[in-house]
């Protein structure tokens, strides 16, 4: 069964997604069947101008509808302050023509009032179809869409609010450029710094944000020599229990499991999930664990953190609700097979819904006979049905 298609690639498609789910202020109802829309292809001739978007969006019926979506476009005085806030520094131009947009930028604009992604209002939808709902399930499988454009190219964002790159760029250097018979700016004076007096007397500032952790945590140093025999200890076992404890604190800094709140089972999946080879076989024999069962304890961790694991090791009883939303799902999916219910687990053919007590779902595939956790949880099941 091939993967689900996920919408947003890079961090300002996914931006695109959030806005619409979060700040837009759409019908959180009528986004899931969009997503599914979107999935299965339906949607064709899709095409951008300065402020609209079209495309032709396959449905129930032989002809495909039409899909209209207009944006907000933004004042004189809006596209002043955006590009105001994208001349303010160097990076921010050259980084969208490197075909990425800052994340500095999008925020600074935000707050200075010309935000980029759309808010409450900024998307006016017309379909052809009869739904009359707002978006209807053709609308919002374009909605999704567009995140793909918006990875390709961020100034998709600027034509959507109703200029094009071209345009956008020239006013970047139409205001860098001195008006003819001006003379260029000085560099400013460079400040020489404050008297210990003048310093003690300022009152402190806002302590500056810490900088983002590292994406991965870094290598440990590298030991020359093995410890004294009689320890027991070698510099390989030094080394991979430094490397661990910089990947737990890594961890830490970005939110994740405290070590102390870890059970057993749960430390050993995140130690097992950075290990391969030996030295994963070797964990699970130190640890009395069968390496098929840490496989999969590792290959959740690596998903889905505390409750990947909960939902690989447990089985729990949840209320009717869920499960029969989750069984209609399947049912309008198409699967081969029938439904099969156990607790929180409903089987159809290669495919397993399991419901966690964090109240998400979890995807899982058989693979021979095993079920394998596939993919990151959902609020929806209809985002893991197809």
């Amino acid at each position: 069964m091939p993967p689900r298609r996920n919408f947003g690639r890079t961090w300002w498609g996914r931006a695109w997604v959030d806005a619409l789910e979060q700040r837009a202020k759409l019908d959180p109802n009528r986004l899931p069947r969009g997503r599914t829309y979107a999935r299965k292809g339906t949607v064709s001739e899709l095409h951008f101008g300065a402020g609209e978007m079209t495309a032709r969006v396959r449905g129930s019926r032989p002809q495909p509808y039409k899909v209209t979506i207009t944006m907000r476009t933004f004042t004189d005085g809006e596209w002043d302050t955006l590009l105001g806030v994208v001349g303010t520094q160097l990076g921010h131009a050259a980084a969208l023509l490197d075909g990425e947009l800052p994340a500095a930028l999008t925020e600074q604009a935000r707050e200075a009032g010309a935000d980029l992604l759309p808010g409450p209002g900024d998307l006016r939808p017309r379909c052809s179809c009869p739904d009359s709902a707002n978006p209807c399930k053709h609308v919002a499988a374009v909605y999704y869409l567009v995140a793909d454009e918006v990875d390709r190219d961020p100034f998709t964002l600027f034509l959507l609010r109703g200029r094009p790159r071209a345009d956008v760029l020239a006013e970047l250097r139409s205001r860098r450029a001195p008006a003819r018979g001006e003379r260029p700016k000085l560099p400013k004076r460079v400040d020489e710094g404050l008297t210990p007096r003048a310093a003690y007397a300022r009152r402190p500032g806002a302590i500056p944000a810490l900088p983002p952790p590292p994406r991965v945590a870094g290598p440990p140093a590298i030991l020359d020599l093995d410890p004294p025999p009689s320890t027991g200890w070698t510099a390989e076992m030094l080394s991979s229990l430094a490397a661990d404890a910089a990947s737990l604190a890594r961890d830490l800094l970005t939110g994740g499991a405290k070590a102390a709140e870890l059970t057993f089972e749960e430390d050993l999946a995140r130690r097992a999930a950075a290990r391969t080879g030996s030295d994963f076989t070797a964990l699970a024999t130190a640890a009395e664990v069968p390496a098929r069962d840490l496989v999969l304890w590792a290959e959740a961790w690596r998903e889905a953190g505390r409750t990947g694991v909960a939902v690989v090791r447990e089985t729990w009883q949840p209320g009717p609700g869920p499960l029969a939303e989750a069984q209609a799902v399947l049912a309008e999916a198409g699967l081969p097979g029938t439904p099969k219910v156990w607790r929180n687990r409903l089987t159809q053919g290669e495919l397993q819904l399991r419901y966690g007590q964090d109240a998400r779902w979890y995807r899982f595939i058989r693979v021979g006979t095993e079920w394998r956790l596939d993919g990151p949880p959902s609020a929806s099941p209809v985002d893991l049905a197809y």
